[in-house]
């Protein structure tokens, strides 16, 4: 049976349903202080409807558009949760950042695959005083996301008990 458009979603039903691990959704909270599922017993979460659209949005940015969390963070904060929300129903179109994004020194680099990274000139010539292709840094970020989650993952299992503190 289907849930209603208005009922709340576990994480794995969000995770299935974004085709992204559950981890990365856990690491999302950590980087976007407005996604914010509700939490029972055990630490369950569940998305509201809004919760869902906005990690469509924050899923289309990061991987359809090529946008780095940070670039995120600053749509976020100078667009909207209701924009980026719009952006996950499918309603707002990510081009019309880029001439503001152009304008507010951020460049557009278009990768092999046809997705697109967004970089700000202090990331550019960090990039490129270390001879990094557009494709590194991309896939850099995405280790870095990755072992943030880790860290957050040890850290909290840490804090539980289940792993000792000196390991």
């Amino acid at each position: 049976m289907d849930k209603s458009p208005d009922a709340f979603r576990t994480i794995s039903e969000v995770a299935e349903d974004l085709d992204v691990p559950q981890h990365v959704l856990r690491f999302w909270e950590t980087r976007f202080n407005h996604i914010k599922p509700l939490k029972r017993g055990g630490g369950r979460r569940y998305y509201r409807p809004d919760d869902v659209d906005l990690l469509k949005g924050i899923r289309q940015l990061l991987y359809g558009e090529g946008y780095t969390i940070k670039g995120v963070q600053r749509i976020l904060k100078e667009e909207g949760v209701r924009f980026v929300q719009g952006i996950g129903r499918g309603e707002q179109s990510v081009t019309t950042l880029h001439p503001e994004a152009t304008q507010a020194g951020v460049r557009e680099i278009e990768l092999p695959d046809g997705s697109h990274l967004y970089e700000d000139e202090d990331a550019a010539c960090a990039r490129l005083q270390q001879g990094l292709s557009p494709e590194a840094l991309h896939g850099l970020q995405a280790a870095l996301e990755e072992l943030y989650e880790c860290d957050r993952v040890l850290s909290s299992l840490k804090s539980s008990g289940e792993v000792p503190a000196g390991e």
